[in-house]
């Protein structure tokens, strides 16, 4: 990853609602976020540069890792890398050539 990123004195918010378009639901056909009271976001979405992107193609839906790494202008079937690593360099974990890196998420329904 470090051979990726380039510093700059830039200074950026770059908020990805990751997921958030679900479909519609058919009890009351619309998603949740149509249903959903949302001021805050609403007022910051009006003050804010908003956009929908297909990080490879319409209809692929890639993962997390590689459709984040688009959004900065990466290749993603050129630099596959999944969210662990990328959570891994986030808190600064250190990552040698025989490290692997495993990301698991927990939930109660």
């Amino acid at each position: 990853m470090q051979d990726l990123s380039e510093q700059t004195p830039s200074k950026i918010l770059f908020l990805i609602l990751d997921g958030l378009g679900g479909m519609p639901h058919p009890d009351v056909g619309q998603s949740e976020l149509e249903v959903a009271r949302i001021p805050n976001l609403d007022r910051f979405a009006g003050l804010s540069i908003c956009g929908v992107t297909d990080p490879i193609a319409p209809g692929i839906t890639p993962g997390s890792g590689p459709s984040h790494l688009a959004l900065f202008g990466y290749d993603p079937i050129r630099f596959d890398i999944g969210r662990a690593i990328l959570t891994a360099q986030g808190i600064h974990f250190p990552i040698g050539p025989n490290v692997v890196c495993i990301r698991a998420q927990f939930a109660t329904v």
